[in-house]
């Protein structure tokens, strides 16, 4: 198994925090732009870090083909260096939450888990490696349209557009080779029959509005929110992992 190299960004706190907590982002974006206004509403006490997909925000392009499992496990060793101890917690979206699916089953340093709009299968494999086959003709500008669609419940470009429109111009700067491999990774990914065995069960959460992991595929449903609930509802989103974390890190 090769590890991808994944870059990881602060986004709150730092080591002298008493926890430490990961966070991943979703297909196409930058774990900043997604979580930042989040992770700023999150306890002071929680050093707070995302990291970055191959080709995503800060992390360099891909140089191989990956899997789910291969993010994972990069993640996991990344985050118990980060660690040194302490006691630490994992959330992720879409892919991210794939991640976090993946580390349920050998969590590392983690001892609790969320993930958010995602499922332990997410669509179909036919239809994730065509989507890597037209992003790699079309490149990732191509897929702003329908992004903005499934990313955001009605009504938030009015109410937030800067947030909006900050995610979709970061998507046409994603490298499209690193993209369409990220879908060859989400076409490889199903751990529905593993899960029974996960050693951190996750929380499983959701928004009302999403098309793409729908509420029934969920334990708690977000209102108002559809794919990325810490960028359209940071409050609710942190309210959710506060509340969460802070009781299974008693």
């Amino acid at each position: 198994m090769t590890e991808p190299n994944l870059v990881l960004t602060r986004l709150a706190g730092d080591e002298s925090a008493a926890h430490l907590l990961v966070l991943g982002p979703s297909l196409g974006t930058g774990v900043a732009g997604l979580w930042s206004d989040c992770a700023k509403l999150l306890p002071p006490d929680w050093q707070v870090v995302g990291w970055d997909l191959p080709g995503h925000g800060a992390s360099p392009p891909a140089t191989h083909a990956f899997t789910v499992d291969e993010l994972a496990a990069a993640v996991r060793t990344r985050s118990a260096e980060l660690a040194a101890g302490r006691r630490a917690a994992y959330a992720g979206v879409s892919l991210g939450g794939a991640v976090g699916f993946t580390l349920a089953l050998e969590p590392g340093p983690f001892d609790a888990i969320v993930t958010l709009a995602s499922a332990p299968r997410i669509g179909t494999p036919e239809g994730w490696r065509e989507r890597a086959a037209y992003v790699r003709r079309a490149g990732t500008a191509a897929m702003v349209e329908g992004s903005a669609t499934r990313w955001f419940a009605p009504g938030f470009f009015a109410r937030d557009p800067v947030t909006g429109c900050g995610l979709l111009l970061a998507l046409q700067h994603v490298d499209d080779a690193s993209y369409a491999l990220a879908c060859e990774a989400l076409a490889t990914y199903d751990v529905r029959d593993r899960l029974t065995s996960a050693k951190v069960p996750p929380l499983v959460a959701g928004g009302a509005h999403d098309t793409v992991v729908t509420p029934d595929q969920v334990d708690v449903v977000l209102d108002g929110v559809a794919h990325l609930p810490p960028a359209e509802d940071p409050a609710a989103t942190a309210r959710l992992l506060t509340t969460h974390l802070s009781g299974e890190q008693r």
